[in-house]
């Protein structure tokens, strides 16, 4: 069973979000609650809430459909940040050359999705990588490949050449 959860304009740049919702991808909530907890970024505290709004969320949803979920088998199946509006304040900067620029808010959307399904690879995807290289090359002898000759260079030939010969 999954579950989703968005938050719209939520104050700081989608670029710095990314940084931390990168870190709880595809975690169990509850490690991903303590990593939030203990990140020394500002947008942490937004997707903390957002992430205990999908737990909640997730609650709700399986109690309406008589289903039974376990919280502590919840993980973060996607989460992503979008590029919200960007507000111009009016204030000024000064800039070089005599010049001022304007100061923007930057704002973003978060979503959240939790499920309850089993993942689709229990393996950590590294060790993965490296068995299917492991897989697709065998060591085979190196051939020795010959060099190719140099090209000579070419000499143009004049009008003049060109009338001789003929």
């Amino acid at each position: 069973m999954e579950a989703l959860a968005i938050a719209k304009n939520v104050k700081g740049s989608a670029q710095k979000a990314k940084l931390v919702v990168d870190l709880i991808r595809g975690l169990n909530v509850n490690q991903a609650l303590a990593i939030l907890e203990y990140t020394p970024k500002r947008s942490a505290f937004p997707i903390e809430r957002l992430l205990r709004s999908a737990i909640a969320n997730a609650e709700q949803k399986a109690q309406a459909e008589n289903i039974v979920v376990d919280v502590d088998e919840l993980w973060v199946k996607e989460c992503f940040v979008g590029k919200g509006v960007t507000k111009n304040r009016r204030r000024v900067r000064p800039a070089p050359m005599g010049r001022a620029y304007r100061e923007r808010r930057h704002y973003s959307h978060i979503t959240i999705k939790v499920s309850s399904d089993k993942r689709e690879s229990e393996a950590p995807v590294k060790d993965a990588r490296e068995a299917s290289e492991a897989k697709e090359a065998p060591e085979a002898p190196e051939k020795k490949t010959a060099k190719p000759a140099k090209a000579t260079k070419k000499t143009r030939t004049t009008k003049k050449e060109d009338t001789a010969t003929a």
